[in-house]
């Protein structure tokens, strides 16, 4: 029979092109589901991630390059141009020959005029500059001058505009409280810690932009603790600085309940206080704005010249031409010196103020969601203080203290001192689940693995991302709105999915397309499920400090809620690879909320569900009612697969520090128990001294991080790593079908036997496929390219094939439409069309193209609101099967059309 070719994104088209492949060595070979073109160096066009900004601060973006194609001298730094926009550019990772894989381009703030290309050559030039001297660094950008000393409690000692100091004294500011907020009655007692910076680091000197790491801790009371790692941002042209603040919970959860934790500033005080000003960021587009003395609304008209200055920020005319009744008695006017904005949850916020400390406070206005940001100033100038996902973060607040004295303090609280204290404890009593078998019966009812002291959350993180502005006036209503829409949606110049794409970064995935009615009809199934969770963090209010980022694992449709208070079925934890899912999502569409949802997802899962610290430090915690509850840690969940996207996307440093700290997490896996009750009971007696390590759950976990360093840095260390454990798993008897075996740390391989049969359908569900497809485009290991292919093209087969190659079948092989990818994978680079209709066939079983994504909505008395519900939404599924059609569509899509039709599915 003649099997007819398929195209560039399916089989070869071409004899000659089918020869090319084969002369290849086995590592570029399995490049051929790439693009092999060339992308134009001088002419990369990009695009706002959400429609052009009215502001825009200046932020930084990484650019991918085809092998090959862009090479520069040893030491030299690649030069790029976008229009006459200031722009500094770095390498971030090569290709295995030395080209450039990753650049990486940080561009001035100010809307850039002109077409968005960035094309080669030399950058306008920028205004930021750094100086060390004396204990601290000076970082000057245009007319801001920013001192930074080196050590100590500030973490910015002032900032000056024009020579003016408008800000001093930025610091960090923690709350501690001795015990749970009582129910009734009882007291407890707060403690005040602030920042004490131990080392700073500069990272970046500009011209474009200045980074500079600060490293402390919390301290006061005769204590050190939550300790911080600060980044500073600098752009030229920009009146901005950009903190990400991170820190580390290493509390005791029985002692120490956080009640606040923040970053404050001052802000000396020069104009009289008719002329001093307060704004808040209201709901959308609106503000809250008033003075500390107001003019408006008194019982005597000063004038209309007098009211429209104060409304619009400005000082007032010379107070010789108002109203003598009002001007002869201002006294009497209070002076309103404290300021709170309180958003208590992600439905409300309130504002209020008060003459001083003692008095009592007036409410103003309320509204639904704030995007964060807050002004203390003047005529002369303020500073204005924003926190990204304020809302979203709730309980969150913003303060100015002192607005009628001379120095006035600004306040963003990324946990509000208004809620009740933060509480870190396990929701479980250790005494509920205190034996072996009681832990085993709630695994089989709750699908929880809990143990006593395996349930902790010291050494999560969280990570939060601020913007300070100086500025040299109160700024009107309409900038002050800008400036807010900028704090809640930062804005980011990206790329297509085209030219992404075209680069042959990531995998196998190909940029969305309608181009056929069966391809059309996975495409829309695609977006409905990305649509629906978009949806489900709304209803169901995925809110909150440690909750924002994450989804539920289970839906429970008899509640009409997820499961968030059963055991494993809560908090997803990254569990089935929802974040690659995600970012795939973005990959191949460019939609700015699917964009927005991974990189919340990935703030959240790098830091909430993985220990940066203590015995745990380098794993994470399997999905749970809490973050971190479930007591099977594991490398699966602290996957740096998961970070990769948003690292290269954004070249954002906070995200490669976490890849970073995985590099050596495989050398605790002795120290830590890391399977599941029920597994190690049925598991048979170690035979050696080396701890087991399973192929796709764990090593697939870890070689992330490995090829992660080896582009970044050229150290072969980790190549050898990743080529170690490849290679050892080729050359066991029964390569990847023994699952996992005894694993070296030292030098990253297994050992023998390896002569038992062990499959489980976890084991391609956690990265492995997408980056053993990563890794042999880059390095040549032909057994562990022919282990690999042989594992794809039989986890799925008919019996028959999977016993005549091993001689039973052992089972395990569940998950058969999200694992059609790997048949894919191997029908693709083996050029077998039957194989790759067997793929789709495999992955048409799925309910989801069958009414398995039906939606209906729920109301009245049913629900707490109304909703549109999935019943059959699961985020395991949801995860899973987006990636093998994501795949599929890549590798095998030109037999779509065929196999829809003989599925009948389409006409």
């Amino acid at each position: 029979m003649t099997i007819p070719p398929f195209s560039r994104r399916g089989f070869l088209q071409t004899t000659a092109a089918a020869s090319l492949v084969s002369a290849l060595p086995a590592a570029q070979a399995a490049t051929a589901n790439l693009p092999a073109s060339t992308v134009p160096v001088d002419n990369t066009p990009l695009h706002w991630l959400e429609g052009t900004p009215a502001r825009f601060e200046g932020s930084t973006l990484g650019v991918p390059w085809p092998r090959g194609q862009l090479k520069l001298p040893a030491g030299k730094a690649p030069e790029f141009r976008l229009a006459n926009q200031p722009v500094q550019s770095w390498p971030l990772a090569y290709w295995p020959d030395g080209s450039l894989k990753w650049t990486a381009h940080a561009v001035a703030g100010g809307v850039p005029e002109g077409a968005l290309k960035l094309e080669r050559g030399a950058p306008a030039a920028g205004k930021v500059s750094v100086r060390q001297e004396g204990g601290q660094v000076t970082v000057a950008a245009g007319d801001l001058v920013w001192t930074v000393p080196t050590q100590g409690p500030v973490l910015i000692a002032e900032a000056a505009r024009s020579g003016r100091v408008t800000l001093k004294n930025l610091k960090l500011v923690a709350l501690r409280q001795d015990g749970a907020d009582p129910e009734l009655d009882g007291k407890v007692a707060r403690q005040s810690f602030s920042s004490k910076v131990n080392t700073v680091t500069v990272e970046q000197q500009g011209p474009v932009r200045a980074v500079l790491k600060l490293d402390g801790t919390h301290s006061g009371n005769g204590r050190d603790w939550l300790p911080f790692s600060v980044r500073l941002y600098f752009y030229a042209g920009s009146e901005s600085v950009r903190i990400v603040h991170s820190f580390v919970w290493d509390g005791d959860p029985a002692k120490d309940f956080i009640a606040g934790l923040g970053v404050t500033a001052q802000v000396p005080m020069t104009n009289a206080t008719q002329d001093r000003h307060v704004r808040f960021s209201g709901e959308g587009v609106g503000v809250w704005g008033e003075a500390v003395r107001p003019v408006t609304g008194l019982r005597r008209d000063p004038g209309q010249a007098y009211k429209d200055a104060q409304v619009a920020g400005l000082a007032l005319p010379p107070l010789s031409g108002m109203d003598k009744r009002v001007s002869d008695r201002l006294q009497w006017i209070p002076e309103w010196n404290d300021f709170s904005l309180s958003q208590a949850n992600a439905d409300g916020f309130t504002i209020a103020k008060r003459t001083q400390a003692g008095q009592a406070w007036i409410a103003s206005n309320g509204g639904s969601r704030s995007k964060g940001l807050v002004y203390a100033g003047g005529a002369s100038g303020g500073v204005a203080l924003g926190l990204k996902d304020f809302w979203q973060r709730a309980p969150v607040r913003l303060d100015v203290r002192g607005a009628a004295t001379e120095l006035a303090d600004v306040t963003a609280w990324l946990y509000s001192p208004s809620a009740p204290a933060m509480d870190m404890r396990s929701y479980r009593s250790p005494g509920d689940m205190d034996t072996h078998e009681k832990q085993i019966e709630g695994l089989n009812i709750t699908y929880e693995d809990y143990e006593p002291g395996w349930d902790t959350s010291v050494g999560v993180a969280r990570t939060s991302e601020l913007q300070v502005w100086v500025l040299g006036s109160t700024p009107s209503h309409q900038v002050f709105s800008d400036m807010a829409e900028q704090v809640a949606h930062p804005a980011r110049l990206v790329l297509s999915p085209q030219r992404i794409h075209a680069a042959g970064v990531f995998g196998d995935w190909d940029p969305a397309s309608t181009g056929s009615p069966a391809r059309k009809l996975i495409e829309d199934r695609l977006s409905l499920q990305l649509d629906q969770y978009l949806k489900e963090v709304e209803q169901h209010r995925w809110y909150g400090f440690w909750n924002y980022g994450d989804v539920m694992h289970a839906y429970d449709v008899d509640r009409h809620m997820w499961r968030y208070d059963i055991g494993g079925y809560a908090w997803d934890n990254s569990e089935l690879s929802t974040d690659m899912w995600l970012w795939y999502s973005y990959l191949r569409t460019g939609r700015a909320d699917v964009f927005r949802l991974a990189e919340a997802m990935t703030r959240h899962t790098g830091e909430v569900d993985v220990y940066h610290l203590g015995e745990f430090k380098g794993f994470g915690t399997r999905h749970g009612v809490q973050h971190w509850s479930d007591s099977s840690k594991q490398p699966r969940i602290s996957n740096a697969a998961y970070r990769r996207f948003y690292f290269y996307l954004t070249a954002d440093e906070r995200c490669g520090d976490l890849i970073r700290e995985l590099l050596d997490s495989d050398a605790d896996i002795a120290k830590v128990d890391i399977s599941r009750k029920l597994a190690r009971n049925a598991a048979p007696p170690e035979t050696s001294n080396l701890p087991g390590v399973g192929f796709g759950t764990t090593w697939g976990s870890w070689i992330a991080a490995w090829l992660t360093e080896w582009e970044r840095t050229g150290d072969t260390r980790w190549r050898t790593k990743v080529v170690n454990g490849m290679q050892s798993i080729g050359d066991l008897p029964r390569r990847w079908f023994a699952g996992g075996a005894p694993y070296d740390a030292k030098t990253g391989k297994f050992a023998g036997p390896g002569d038992t049969i062990s499959i489980s359908h976890l084991n391609g569900v956690f990265g492995v496929i997408e980056m053993s497809s990563e890794l042999l485009t880059l390095v040549d290991v032909p057994a562990y390219r022919k282990a690999w292919l042989e594992y794809c093209r039989y986890y799925n087969s008919p019996k028959s094939e999977i016993v005549g190659l091993l001689g039973k079948d052992p089972g395990g092989r569940s998950l058969g439409d999200t694992g059609s990818r790997m048949t894919a994978y191997a029908a693709f680079q083996e050029r077998d069309r039957a194989l790759a209709l067997r793929a789709w066939r495999e992955f048409f079983a799925s309910r989801a193209l069958r009414g398995g994504g039906a939606v209906r909505r729920v109301g009245g008395v049913d629900v707490i609101r109304p909703l549109v519900e999935q019943p059959s939404i699961s985020t395991n599924d949801s995860a899973q099967w987006g990636l093998a059609g994501i795949q599929n569509l890549a590798l095998i899509g030109d037999a779509l059309d065929e196999a829809a039709k003989t599925a009948g599915l389409v006409g």
